[in-house]
């Protein structure tokens, strides 16, 4: 088949869950002998080229600078994305026999929905996650707000195939009145599908990703600090960067944590993993996920998870209390705090669950799955 993928992202320039779910795709969508084109904004200096093994990318705009101060997507790159996929496709779009796109950032699925009744592609469109109209408001404000769930809205009323990656995703765009079948992708994990040897874990709780508001960095500290009292020895690390970055760090130095917890910013893979296996627990306390790989990562190595309850975090239907973690009720330090010491306090015996609940649920959750779904639909649309 002939394949255009969407999405102003590409894994390795930029880095996050959904660029990291389009490069896999491309790849193995290649290797499986499809013809496959990706369609992004360029990241790269003017001269150069993005690269994906037997995939060939095309720059639908410039580069341009995704995000605001604050971490949060800018406006005017969507509109130009959004410019530059309807042009490419009103000329090529009898190229494709699938354009398979990204939701958000939302123009660039508008784009190829008013183009697909003229070129007669199958439309697919991931939906990585559906805002509400409290996030909506959170984000944009009420006027900016109300715009956005508009647009997501009509979205969502294009004639499509949607993919999804979380059961809370899936219920919304039912609600919302998604206008074509859906279908749950509940895989995106790449690693090795047998589980890690449980070690015995170190008192070291672990953070691992951006510095943002909805990742709730900033409440790891003093999660820690709570947990302390009972937990000897206690330490942290906060990996990765972002805007809140300092405010982290404000945080571990206003509790006198500077020697207890390290914020050693990204690192190279391979010491995020090894830190990962013999940590005590990954602490993921987000408001809001669309799916929650670094859940699965961390048990693939045996580490338990604590996620935090909220109407926005698909990430909790990935933690079964008790057998991989736990689910705290609130990002508070006590509620945190209290998950912590309940993974110290279980040891060795969730360890072992913990790597038995992978061993269960790896092959529904590997990227292999959900690219073999993926196929499977491609060929529905055509029969």
């Amino acid at each position: 088949m002939r394949i255009c993928l969407v999405y102003d992202c590409l894994f390795p320039y930029t880095v996050g869950g959904a660029e990291r779910w389009y490069r896999n795709l491309g790849e193995r969508l290649a290797a499986a002998g499809h013809e496959v084109s990706y369609l992004t904004l360029r990241q790269w200096e003017r001269g150069q080229w993005g690269e994906v093994p037997g995939v060939r990318v095309i720059e639908a705009g410039p580069r341009m600078a995704l995000y605001t101060a604050d971490g949060r997507r800018r406006v005017v790159p969507p509109l130009v994305f959004g410019a530059g996929v309807l042009w490419h496709l009103l000329r090529h779009g009898d190229d494709y026999d699938v354009v398979h796109t990204a939701s958000f950032p939302y123009f660039s699925l508008l784009a190829a929905g008013v183009v697909r009744r003229l070129r007669g592609f199958g439309l697919f469109v991931d939906w990585h996650e559906l805002w509400s109209r409290a996030y909506w408001r959170e984000y944009l404000g009420p006027v900016g707000g109300r715009v956005g769930r508009l647009v997501q809205h009509l979205c969502v009323r294009i004639r499509q195939r949607a993919f999804c990656f979380a059961r809370l995703t899936e219920r919304r765009l039912h609600e919302e009145g998604v206008r074509g079948p859906v279908k749950v992708l509940e895989g995106e994990y790449a690693g090795p599908l047998e589980p890690a040897e449980p070690l015995a874990a170190d008192p070291v709780v672990v953070f691992a990703g951006r510095h943002i508001p909805e990742k709730r960095a900033t409440a790891v500290p003093g999660a820690i600090a709570a947990a302390r009292a009972r937990v000897p020895g206690l330490r942290g690390v906060v990996f990765g960067d972002g805007p809140e970055r300092a405010e982290v760090e404000r945080a571990v130095h206003e509790l006198g944590l500077g020697d207890v917890i390290d914020v050693p910013g990204f690192v190279a893979p391979e010491q995020l993993d090894g830190a990962m296996r013999r940590s005590l627990c990954l602490i993921a306390p987000s408001s809001r996920e669309g799916y929650g790989m670094v859940v699965v990562e961390a048990c693939a190595h045996a580490t338990p998870v604590i996620v935090v309850a909220g109407e926005d975090n698909a990430a909790v239907e990935l933690v079964e209390e008790g057998v991989n973690g736990f689910v705290a009720p609130s990002p508070s330090p006590e509620d945190l705090g209290e998950a912590i010491v309940r993974v110290a306090e279980a040891g060795d015996a969730l360890r072992r669950s913990t790597a038995q609940w992978f061993a269960r649920n790896a092959e529904r959750l590997s990227l292999a799955h959900s690219l073999d779904v993926v196929v499977g639909e491609y060929g529905r649309s055509r029969a």
